[in-house]
Order: structure tokens, then C-alpha cells, then sequence
């Protein structure tokens, strides 16, 4: 084992994590819950049904920009690791991107008249600027996840916090958007059509997330003095820092966690790129209809941050996290396979609107209790690494984590498009008139695809290794190393004044 104490151990009088911290440091995840949810549920309509650009050009412009983005994650990973500032190795970097991202985000709602390649290059160069902005914010405050407690069921609940109020800002955006912006009219009947409210909602989402930002920022302003420093011999040059890259990431859990988190995040991305299109066209739901069955991730989001540290407590965060995805992948695509099926409620009945509702809450408290797991696993990670190498590098893990989902989101959201070329989806289409078989084409793709898309990422996850009892031996081994690094600094102190 190397020199553990090489980073700095956060001081032994570190106040506990309040209730108040958790949710000032979960805060901030409305801003990438509103990017997020901005762009996988109305970029490709967007762009798609009122700006004109082709599905498969908003899918490819959206891939490329997720993949130039990707790069940044491990970049701004390693150089939060290594910053040395008296606000720590985190908040430099929250506060700096609160500004840029407003400012991004609204020109993603604002397109120019211009000709379909010019369109495609804006849309490409907005998409990279608004995600490599919030990944300044994003991946030091998922960082700081590992950093307030090494506790392996406080992690969890830390998580939960986070989790929730990514996805409560994400889907309040969207709630807003049906219920204010997106409302029909009688020149657009379908809300969600209408092109006179994108504007006005990104505008307004610009602002949240700038609130956001600075709010979690400050919030957790008061725990930079029990935060890690760096070590003052961090390697500078571009080939050691690389080398330490490398060593870190080989880590044979934290890869397992990559390719689950790989598989899982092309399944989301295609989940939400094509969502819109089956409440539109499958269920043939009105904008008012939509915006209550979305809100009813919400409520799943709330049971999730309730189910995932019970459960983890009860039978460990790896069995734990199987169980939900299982549960979440099965009750996922069941309103789908039923109406293909002929057993689910007809559209325009009573039953309908309540049975997509029961099935979203239900399938969304699995889905995202078992990432909320997930990134605890990521978290776990962190103290063993530790131990094998020296160093702790929470930016990192999660920046490298981070890079890859959002490389093959954008995959899920080229394959999206991809899918509705496949089954002949018509431009400008109204719902209930759409061409003989182009949704049962639709379905027949969309559904094998999802499914196995997180069964690939199922098989992953069972090869994950650090349990609870190899997490508490981490941190015990971590205690002696660094008491014993103190005893030698104090004889070392003594000699020099001998």
C-alpha cells in the first residue's frame, strides 16, 4: 500500500452531515435536472417538429456534442482533484459556472432563420457550450458526495437528496413548461406544438439554474474547512498527470460501474428522447394529460429516496441495486407490450390517464432508487482506491463516470432518431392520424432495444465487488495509515529540533 496520507485527512472534529447540508447540497442538482430533462424531452421535438431540422440531424448533432463534451468531464475531474484554493478543491468551480450556463441555455431556445446545415452547426455548437458550462458545476458537486461522509449508508442518503431535487427541478420544468409556456391555442391546439413558448421557457429556466447553482454553492460554503486538500507534490506535467489518471481508473469495480452506467445511460437517453412521441401519438395524451403523468415521476422520485437506503440497509447497495433495476426495467415497458397486446385502456377512456400514472410512479421509484444506489457504489469506490494507490480522487471517478454516460446518451439519442427513421415517422405528423404500422413499428423496436440495453447493464453491475465489510476494513486501514503517517511527521518534527 502507498502513502495514504498523501492527501490531507479531513479533520477528526468534522461537525456530522445536517439535514439542512443535504439539502443545500442537493439543491443544485434542479440546474442539471432542468438541462437534463430540457433536452431529453423537448430538444429533439424542438428541433424536430417546429424548427424543421430532420430526427436523424438533431440525433447526430446531439451525439457529437455529448461526445466533445464527454472529453471535458475527466479533464475538470482531475484538475478539481488537484486545485488548491482557500474555498477547497470543489466551489471554485460551482460558483464560476452558474453565470455561463443561464446565459447558454436560453440560446438553445432561440434559434436563427437561417438554412438546415447552418441550423444543425448552431445547434451543435449551443449543445456543447450549455453542457460543458454545467459540467464545471456537476461534477465537483457530485464529488463532494464522497467528501461529506465516508459513511456507507449516509452516502446513500446524501445521494437521495440529490437525486430527488435533480429530478424535482427537472420535471418542475417540465410541468411548467405544459402548464404555462406549452399551453394550446386555437392556432395550436397541441400545447407541446405551439413554438411561441420555448422561448419564453428557456428564459425561465435560465434563471433557475442560476439560483440553483449559487444557493447549493453557498449553502455548503461552511463545510470547505473539513474538506480535503490536495497534496502540494501533485504531479504537473501532462504525462504524469496521465499516468495517474490511468492508475486510478483501471480500478476492476469502478469499470464494472462504467459499463453498467454505459448500457443504463443509452437505455435512458432513448427512454426520454422517445417518451414525448408515445404520450403524443401512442396514448394521444393532450399537453394537460402529459404534464400529469410526468409529474408523477416526482412522487416515484420521493418513494425512491425512501426505498434505496432502506433497502440498501436490509441487503447491500450491489443486491439492493439488481432487485430495483430488474423491477424498473419490467414495469418500464408494461403500458407498452399491453397495448400492443390489446389489454391496456384505449385511448380517450376513463382508465387511461390512471394506469399511465400508477405506471410511471411505479416504475420510476425503482429506476431511480437503483441509480441512486449506483452512484453510492461510485462513492464506495473512492476509500478503495485509496487504499491501492494513495490517492483520493472523487472528481475524477465521477467525471469519468459521468463522461461515458453522457457519450452514449448521446447515443441513445442518435439511436432515437435513428429508430423513428426506421419505422417511416412522418414530419409534421398530428396525432391519430399517422400512417398504417408506423407505431406498432416503432414499438417492436423500441421496446427489445430498451430491455436489452439495460440487461447488458444488469450483467455488469453482479461483478461490482465492495460490500459493506470490505468499505468499513477500508476505512480502517485508511485511520492506521494516516495515524501512522502523524506519528512519523512528530518524530520526524522532533529530530529536526534535536
Amino acid at each position: 500500500m502507498r502513502d495514504t496520507a498523501r492527501v490531507a485527512a479531513a479533520p477528526a472534529a468534522a461537525p456530522p452531515v445536517t439535514r439542512a447540508t443535504k439539502i443545500f447540497y442537493g439543491f443544485g442538482s434542479i440546474a442539471y435536472g432542468i438541462k437534463d430533462n430540457g433536452f431529453q424531452t423537448f430538444v429533439l421535438l424542438f428541433y424536430n417538429q417546429l424548427v424543421g431540422l430532420p430526427a436523424d440531424w438533431v440525433g447526430e448533432a446531439i451525439f457529437i456534442a455529448l461526445l466533445i463534451d464527454a472529453f471535458m468531464d475527466p479533464v475538470i475531474g482531475q484538475m478539481s482533484d488537484h486545485w488548491r484554493s482557500r474555498w477547497g478543491r470543489r466551489h471554485p468551480f460551482m460558483y464560476f459556472s452558474a453565470v455561463p450556463v443561464a446565459i447558454s441555455y436560453v440560446l438553445v431556445w432561440n434559434p436563427p432563420h437561417t438554412s438546415r446545415g447552418l441550423l444543425f452547426a448552431y445547434l451543435l455548437v449551443v449543445a456543447v457550450v450549455v453542457r460543458t458550462f454545467i459540467t464545471f458545476y456537476e461534477i465537483p458537486s457530485s464529488a463532494l458526495s464522497a467528501e461529506l461522509t465516508q459513511d456507507y449508508d449516509e452516502r446513500t442518503s446524501i445521494l437521495g437528496y440529490r437525486y430527488f431535487f435533480g429530478w424535482f427541478g427537472g420535471l418542475g420544468m417540465v410541468f411548467l413548461a405544459y402548464a404555462v409556456f406549452l399551453r394550446p391555442t386555437a392556432k395550436y391546439p397541441v400545447g407541446q406544438l405551439n413554438p411561441d413558448g420555448y422561448l419564453r421557457y428557456g428564459m425561465t429556466a435560465a434563471v433557475l439554474m442560476l439560483a440553483a447553482i449559487l444557493i447549493s454553492a453557498a449553502g455548503t460554503h461552511k463545510r470547505i474547512p473539513w474538506l480535503r486538500q490536495p497534496p502540494a507534490h501533485a504531479p504537473r506535467s501532462l504525462s504524469g498527470l496521465l499516468r495517474e489518471m490511468f492508475a486510478t481508473l483501471s480500478h476492476r469495480s469502478f469499470l464494472m460501474m462504467v459499463l453498467v452506467g454505459l448500457f443504463a445511460a443509452m437505455g435512458q437517453g432513448l427512454n426520454f428522447a422517445l417518451a414525448l412521441y408515445f404520450n403524443t401519438y401512442l396514448w394521444e395524451l393532450s399537453a394537460a394529460q402529459i404534464l400529469i403523468v410526468t409529474s408523477t415521476v416526482l412522487a416515484g422520485a420521493l418513494m425512491a429516496t425512501m426505498l434505496a437506503p432502506l433497502a440498501s440497509r436490509r441487503m447491500g447497495k450491489k443486491a439492493a441495486a439488481m432487485l430495483l433495476l430488474v423491477l424498473g426495467i419490467a414495469a418500464g415497458v408494461t403500458p407498452i407490450t399491453l397495448r400492443m397486446l390489446g389489454h391496456f385502456p384505449a385511448n380517450h377512456t376513463p382508465l387511461l390517464l390512471p394506469s399511465l400514472m400508477l405506471a410511471v410512479a411505479i416504475a420510476a421509484s425503482f429506476a431511480i432508487g437503483a441509480a441512486i444506489l449506483i452512484s453510492s457504489m461510485i462513492a464506495d469506490v473512492v476509500e478503495d482506491s485509496e487504499v491501492r494507490t494513495g490517492r483520493r480522487s472523487e472528481g475524477l471517478f465521477f467525471a469519468a463516470n459521468s463522461f461515458v454516460q453522457k457519450a452514449v446518451t448521446g447515443f441513445g439519442l442518435m439511436l432515437s432518431g435513428l429508430i423513428l427513421a426506421a419505422a417511416h415517422f412522418p414530419a409534421h405528423a398530428k396525432p391519430g392520424h399517422l400512417p398504417p404500422g408506423v407505431l406498432e413499428r416503432l414499438t417492436l423496436i423500441y421496446v427489445p432495444s430498451y430491455v436489452g440495453l439495460y440487461a447488458i447493464a444488469l450483467g455488469f453491475l453482479a461483478l461490482y465487488k465492495i460490500d459493506r465489510a470490505g468499505h468499513e476494513a477500508n476505512l480502517v486501514r485508511l485511520a492506521q495509515a494516516a495515524a501512522a503517517a502523524e506519528i512519523g511527521e512528530e518524530i520526524e518534527h522532533i529530530r529536526t529540533l534535536s
